[in-house]
């Protein structure tokens, strides 16, 4: 009888499970997109993909992992951004409710032994300039979500930074990045001119 009982309950479990796995992508992922959910929108030059989200309204609620981390709901900005530091400098940042929230956070956490690495926040406007690696983040203001996104490369000569991003435009990247941003800096201070910034994170490595 507990056998029986056993190979029931594993039945339940597989079929909830490929349910969920089949469930069909919400009408809101279907529809106005502005290019098809889960199209390869372009890869940072550390070839990490990103993907489309169809339009910034589109949420899916089925978690992605990559080489066994949960990096975050697919095609969301917070998802991309965590998947970014955790193949490129080994690292995620905790669950966080909306990417704003990312400027609260104080730490990351190495996935190999479990450490814990600083995280500091450097306001738009900081003497503290900004390099490739650091996260752009967003207010709430926008969307009432914010955003986060990847500084890949930093051009202080021609006054622009180069991010990689998910679940903004959501359209195909003109190389590999997915925006370049105008940074300006006056007075020992650095501007990133793009609406809503608060300013950007940094993983401290030692």
């Amino acid at each position: 009888m507990p056998h029986r009982f056993l190979i029931i309950l594993l039945l339940v479990f597989g079929f909830a499970q490929n349910s969920w796995a089949e469930k069909p992508i919400p009408e809101a992922c279907q529809t106005q997109c502005v290019s098809n959910y889960g199209l390869v929108l372009g890869k940072s030059p550390s070839q990490v993909e990103a993907y489309s989200n169809c339009n910034a309204n589109c949420v899916v609620f089925q978690p992605n992992h990559f080489q066994k981390t949960y990096t975050g709901i697919k095609w969301q900005c917070v998802e991309y951004a965590r998947r970014w530091l955790l193949v490129n400098m080994g690292v995620v940042y905790g669950d966080v409710d909306i990417a704003a929230d990312i400027w609260k956070l104080s730490e990351v956490t190495h996935v190999s032994d479990q450490s814990k690495r600083s995280f500091p926040g450097f306001v738009n406007g900081s003497t503290t300039g900004i390099q490739k690696g650091d996260l752009l983040i967003y207010g709430d203001e926008y969307l009432k979500t914010g955003h986060v996104a990847v500084v890949t490369q930093v051009d202080a000569k021609d006054g622009f930074i180069y991010v990689a991003e998910q679940n903004f435009l959501n359209e195909t990247w003109p190389g590999d990045y997915a925006r370049k941003i105008k940074l300006h800096i006056e007075n020992g201070k650095h501007w990133v001119l793009d609406s809503y910034l608060i300013g950007w994170k940094r993983v401290k490595q030692s």
